[in-house]
């Protein structure tokens, strides 16, 4: 009898033992689950997806893209990207320019483009000569520039940013389109000023419909153009669809043929994008790109609409650094004074 009693003893203690035991293991397995959800956490699927911006600093205008940084920078909390894209001659300037400001925190690289990529691609004898600046094709070769990103944003340097441009790249492109533009006839507030400035809104003002080539291409001259400053793009279907390449071929056929360098709109890098993207394009929201600011020194906004704005653009001969031009105080709000004072505003009093 008292054996049994002391086997059972034995048992009982082996049995609290293996409790113990397992309490002891689920109690010390807790820390190891916490330190797989912190590496799952910090793992690169979880981070924050950054956004890739491209914007030009041509010579003369450097402080168009500096202004332009400036005003996107400090209205998100967005993980940016600039990819600032100039001439050999440039690139020193900018570099020194954002070095040497507050925009030194800004995570940016510089991008030479070589202009020997348009050599035969642009006719000389354009209406707005201006337009004929090698970097104002930067936005035809995107893929070559910025190659491992997935979707990019393209802004032209004359333009200042009032929203989160995380709103702008959440611009949902559909199946098979290349690129998301605003269209010049999408927002009813702006058809006023198009109609009292004489300004161009139609493929009537940017493609010559005498020539056999325009009119071989079944697109009605009515049809509403759109704007190629600011460009939400899918790198995947631009390579694939060889969106460069299509582009190429007309600014070749223009050289030839005269296809749209003397036309209302002095077209230049706008029409053969209007030939190769007419009817494959998603729509940005038309808050997002408020233009023509700049194609009247006497036509203006309503202040209660521009702070409604999300982007103006200061398309057009008037330029917001220069005089004269309107609503110059909502662009040199986000103005950064050139250090090694170069580059100087034009004003009345200067």
């Amino acid at each position: 009898m008292a054996l049994l009693k002391k086997i059972n003893q034995i048992l009982l203690l082996l049995l609290v033992l293996t409790v113990c035991a397992i309490l002891y293991n689920k109690v010390h397995q807790v820390p190891s689950a916490l330190k797989n959800e912190t590496a799952d956490l910090e793992s690169p699927e979880e981070m924050e997806e950054e956004i890739p911006i491209v914007i030009c600093a041509a010579a003369g205008r450097m402080g168009a893209a500096v202004a332009a940084i400036s005003s996107i920078y400090s209205n998100t909390e967005a993980n940016l990207l600039f990819y600032i894209v100039g001439l050999k001659t440039t690139i020193p300037h900018i570099r020194k320019w954002i070095e040497n400001s507050k925009l030194k925190e800004i995570k940016f690289k510089v991008v030479e483009f070589n202009p020997m990529v348009l050599k035969g691609k642009i006719r000389q004898d354009a209406s707005r000569p201006e337009l004929l600046q090698p970097l104002n094709f930067v936005r035809f070769y995107l893929p070559l520039l910025i190659q491992k990103h997935e979707k990019v944003i393209y802004l032209d340097d004359d333009i200042i940013v009032q929203g989160d441009i995380q709103e702008l790249y959440d611009t949902k492109l559909a199946p098979g389109h290349a690129a998301a533009f605003s269209d010049d006839c999408d927002l009813p507030s702006t058809h006023e000023m198009v109609r009292s400035v004489g300004m161009q809104n139609t493929y009537m003002g940017f493609l010559d419909y005498r020539k056999q080539a325009i009119r071989d291409l079944g697109i009605s001259p009515s049809t509403c153009s759109f704007n190629p400053g600011v460009i939400v793009a899918n790198m995947t279907e631009w390579k694939h669809q060889r969106i460069t390449k299509q582009l190429e071929k007309w600014m070749q056929r223009n050289v030839e043929e005269n296809l749209y360098s003397s036309t209302l709109g002095g077209g230049v890098a706008t029409s053969p994008m209007l030939i190769v993207f007419h009817g494959k394009y998603s729509a940005i929201n038309p808050m997002w790109h408020i233009r023509h600011l700049g194609w009247s020194p006497d036509t203006r906004y309503s202040e209660h609409f521009l702070q409604e704005a999300k982007l103006l653009h200061w398309n057009g001969r008037y330029k917001p650094w220069d005089y004269p031009s309107v609503h110059t105080d909502l662009w040199e709000n986000w103005f950064i004074p050139d250090p090694s004072g170069k580059f100087k505003l034009t004003r009345p009093d200067s």
